[in-house]
């Protein structure tokens, strides 16, 4: 534990590090910075994605609901809208690029991974806390911006032209979404700071499993599970 006493996201990650980071360097991710990912395989990607960004924004909404101050509201709104206005539009271009039309993705079944996730991010919140929520969703809010930072450290990565994946890359090293990630980051430390060692204990769970699932969805991608 950092800091003496005090609690940090980078504690959750250092309790969960092998499931961390078979999450953070999955041979989807891998793949996807190589240039090699099967493009059937991020196609389905990308349309259970667009599935998993509508209960992400359901998530923000429950958010709204459990917070206590108006500082907490603001940013689950702010999240909400973000979603709902901004990024839903940009992956309904985005896979329109890839062939996959808006009509697809709204007529699209839930692959299994993707539902046993957000469902599994909704069922914590609505039995947990604010904070319960926000653990359960840290593994996407700042797993996707961690996992852009990885994919550009290593050697083995093609940027530009050459790679089919790169607007993806772009878009979580993006300075906007790395400002998201490191504002998430800090709100979970501020409230993990004055957690007992218990209640840590029930958030190191929420935590790792939430990874899993994330490590699940990666693996629908790659294997096109349905």
């Amino acid at each position: 534990m950092s800091n003496g006493s005090r609690y940090r996201f980078d504690d959750l990650k250092a309790v969960c590090a092998n499931d961390w980071q078979a999450y953070i360097q999955h041979d989807f991710v891998a793949q996807l910075g190589d240039g090699t990912l099967p493009h059937d395989s991020f196609q389905h990607y990308l349309k259970q994605d667009y599935l998993f960004l509508i209960h992400f924004a359901r998530a923000y909404a429950l958010a709204a609901y459990k917070s206590r101050t108006l500082a907490d509201l603001r940013q689950a709104h702010e999240g909400l809208k973000a979603i709902v206005d901004l990024e839903l539009a940009l992956h309904v271009d985005y896979c329109r690029e890839w062939g996959i039309s808006e009509a697809e993705l709204e007529a699209l079944p839930e692959a299994r991974a993707t539902m046993a996730y957000t469902r599994y991010v909704l069922d914590t919140g609505h039995r947990g806390d604010l904070l319960d929520l926000h653990v359960a969703l840290a593994p996407c809010v700042i797993g996707y911006g961690e996992i852009a930072n990885w994919i550009n450290r290593r050697h083995t990565t093609v940027r530009g032209g050459d790679n089919p994946f790169d607007a993806w890359i772009a878009m979580y090293e993006s300075d906007e979404f790395q400002a998201a990630m490191a504002a998430e980051r800090t709100w979970v430390d501020a409230r993990l700071a004055d957690v007992t060692p218990a209640r840590f204990d029930e958030l190191v769970t929420v935590f790792r499993d939430a990874t899993r699932l994330e490590i699940d969805f990666w693996q629908m991608g790659l294997e096109r599970r349905s």
